[in-house]
């Protein structure tokens, strides 16, 4: 068995340890480095510290500054106000200095300032004139007469208006003999009448004292009490038996008379249950019972010539 070589009777040297200084001065370095590193980023720190608070110190005092300047502008407005000193130290007025404007430029910046109130003139000024205009140029009939019904042939075809003055009379006294007629499309479709104003001028007329002779569809009892409005007939005429056997009620039926053929319409333009009649005289939205019987005595005498005339 072979023994152990001894390193003093061999004359081999022992291998040599790690030394520790070595490694101390490895650790020492990296220590170091790290402590030199976290110094730097503390002295950063305190020096963004100290900025932050030199900034927030600066803010602070501008803003005590101005509150300051605003307090000591407030107090001597208060005595200027008082009348306590005619001029201040702190408050000074500013006057602008005066802008010197060409004639054209007056008037340019004039339309640009006023704009809208000169259209706005401008549109009254055209509504003033078409009204005085539609005043000037307006035709006064001596007579109207009203046709309620879908029946456009009778109220814009026919000759029923030159058919009427001929039993009228120059009530105006302007020379000659006028008749209007005001054609009122009531028809059964309420989108219709909407659509053509119907009720709107239906409630015009009526309640208006111009009108009182109506020539009407059987429809007109539909939209109105017709025994209230219209006057009965029959008790006017109960001593003309050649008119008589056309009434019925407050209504001288067309059919059966000459009525189309006069008015320049076939019979067959002329519905069975078209009707004329005379409103009775009351108190209306727009006029006094007074004013409807003024038009009544001077419109009567032309629906009776008329009665006479078509029996």
């Amino acid at each position: 068995m072979a023994k152990d070589k001894d390193p003093a009777v061999s004359g081999e040297k022992p291998a040599a340890a790690p030394s520790d200084d070595k490694i101390h001065i490895s650790k020492s370095v990296l220590q170091s480095a790290r402590e030199i590193q976290q110094h730097e980023q503390e002295e950063q720190q305190r020096l963004q510290e100290e900025l932050q608070k030199k900034l927030a110190e600066r803010e602070k005092k501008l803003r005590e500054e101005h509150d300051r300047r605003l307090y000591e502008e407030k107090k001597e407005l208060i005595r200027l106000k008082q009348g306590l000193i005619e001029e201040s130290e702190t408050i000074h007025e500013e006057h602008e200095e005066e802008v010197k404007l060409t004639f054209g430029q007056r008037i340019s910046n004039f339309f640009y300032h006023n704009k809208w109130w000169l259209g706005i003139g401008v549109v009254c000024v055209c509504i003033f004139s078409f009204l005085i205009y539609s005043l000037v140029t307006r035709e006064n009939p001596d007579i109207i007469v009203l046709v309620i019904g879908e029946n456009q042939a009778l109220g814009e075809g026919s000759q029923l208006s030159e058919y009427v003055s001929s039993f009228a009379d120059d009530f105006n006294g302007n020379g000659e003999v006028l008749t209007s007629v005001y054609y009122i499309a009531y028809s059964d479709s309420p989108q219709k009448n909407y659509a053509n104003g119907v009720d709107t001028k239906m409630t015009a007329e009526l309640q208006s004292a111009e009108a009182v002779i109506v020539i009407g569809s059987g429809k007109v009892p539909d939209i109105l009490r017709a025994d209230e409005v219209f006057a009965d007939l029959e008790t006017l005429y109960s001593g003309n038996e050649a008119v008589l056997p056309h009434i019925s009620g407050y209504a001288f039926i067309l059919s059966d008379t000459p009525f189309a053929q006069r008015v320049g319409l076939s019979p067959e333009q002329i519905p069975d249950d078209w009707f004329i009649a005379i409103r009775t005289p009351r108190n209306l939205m727009y006029d006094k019972e007074e004013d409807m019987q003024e038009t009544w005595d001077k419109d009567f005498p032309v629906l009776d010539k008329i009665l006479n005339d078509l029996s």
